[in-house]
């Protein structure tokens, strides 16, 4: 089993959380909404792999001006290629709280729809379940 180590921004602005709507034909998590993130590459540090995850997946516009780590946890999954082949992961993910100064996102194919939500919006949502974990831990669901 591949091990990959995963870096997760909890992106705030303004009150509100950025969520992520996943791809439904592939990912850990198709068509659930989910926190942006991605594996860190070799050589890189934990900062470096989380501004690049967000650089990529959301745009060279989104500002974040504020990055602290917040928690680490790990679990295994079952990840979805396009091509239709799967293959288990045993991820480990590094959660950081981030700030934005700005909502200037123009996100890639990893996703269907992103959306700035309220805590209290998150309840009733389709969040994947390390999203509703991650909330759960921070008292915001």
């Amino acid at each position: 089993m591949r091990q990959r180590t995963i870096v997760c921004p909890v992106i705030q602005n303004n009150g509100e959380f950025l969520l992520c709507k996943m791809a439904s034909d592939r990912g850990v998590f198709p068509g659930q909404w989910a926190l942006p993130g991605g594996g860190m590459e070799p050589g890189e540090t934990m900062e470096a792999a989380l501004r690049r995850e967000i650089m990529e997946e959301l745009g060279e516009e989104l500002l974040i001006t504020d990055v602290k780590p917040w928690a680490f946890r790990d679990d295994t999954r079952i990840k979805t290629y396009p091509d239709g082949t799967t293959e288990e992961i045993y991820m480990i993910y590094l959660i950081f709280d981030c700030i934005s100064a700005n909502r200037k996102i123009t996100f890639n194919e990893e996703f269907q729809e992103i959306i700035w939500v309220p805590s209290e919006a998150m309840k009733n949502m389709d969040l994947n379940e390390a999203t509703r974990i991650t909330f759960t831990q921070k008292g915001l669901i």
